[in-house]
């Protein structure tokens, strides 16, 4: 495992923490948005198609997982860099610095991850709704 210097943790979780105070803070609820957005429809469409959740699919089934995340990438990539970017934004007017690597775990805090919780959960909430 890669040991990871404790400053860059501390520095990226006080980053994702204090956000809410913060220059460029709604970042914090328009990235998870636009993703839960993206999320939405594409869960949606695997509900209507019957595939499974996306997530479950990542992990299991090794076959396909390439065309999984090509497809969740190339719906999320866009809400990625604009995360990056209004990190390295918000990381050069607070502390007059760029941490890249702060910039990219914060982006896939606030993209990524929504995205990957959210796709699942509409197509798990829809196929649950559609069996009743």
């Amino acid at each position: 495992m890669v040991d990871l210097p404790m400053d860059f943790l501390t520095r990226t979780w006080a980053d994702i923490t204090s956000g809410r105070h913060a220059p460029l803070a709604f970042r914090f609820i328009l990235q998870p948005a636009v993703a839960a957005f993206l999320a939405y429809r594409a869960g949606r469409r695997d509900a209507l198609d019957g595939r499974p959740l996306y997530f479950l699919a990542l992990v299991r089934d090794r076959a396909q997982r390439r065309a999984l995340i090509r497809e969740g990438w190339g719906h999320v990539s866009k809400v990625f860099i604009v995360a990056v970017v209004m990190d390295a934004i918000y990381q050069f007017v607070a502390m007059r610095w760029v941490y890249p690597g702060e910039a990219l775990m914060v982006a896939l805090v606030l993209a990524v991850v929504p995205y990957l919780l959210f796709r699942s959960l509409v197509n798990w909430m829809l196929r649950r709704t559609r069996s009743r």
